[in-house]
């Protein structure tokens, strides 16, 4: 991206959070937090045993693997972080980014 886009796309954005109350140390809270199950539990079963999915597999995910289960039934849900309220009344007909895969992000 040439250097007269790149300062463009940043004024839209700034626009963009202003717009919507958001400031530069809310993002950088945003961003602090890391990708989403960094630091939570990823994986649990019925009983209450957790695991993060990093580091060696427990020995109850293994069994219930080798008994048949797949591992996406233990999946927990991910708990996003609270998003910021959205103003009423937003106009988004001029929006670059409407439809695209940038405005439908969950911020994972």
């Amino acid at each position: 991206m040439d250097e007269r886009k790149r300062d463009s796309m940043i004024a839209y954005l700034r626009h963009r959070m202003d717009g919507f109350g958001i400031s530069p140390d809310d993002l950088a809270s945003f961003l602090a937090i890391g990708p989403a199950g960094s630091d939570m539990d990823r994986y649990g079963s019925a009983s209450g045993d957790t695991w993060s999915g990093q580091g060696e597999t427990p020995q109850w995910l293994k069994l219930a693997i080798s008994a048949g289960q797949s591992i996406g039934h233990f999946e927990l849900p991910s708990t996003a972080p609270t998003q910021p309220a959205t103003q009423s009344g937003a106009d988004w007909k001029n929006d670059p980014f409407a439809g695209s895969a940038l405005a439908r992000s969950n911020h994972r």
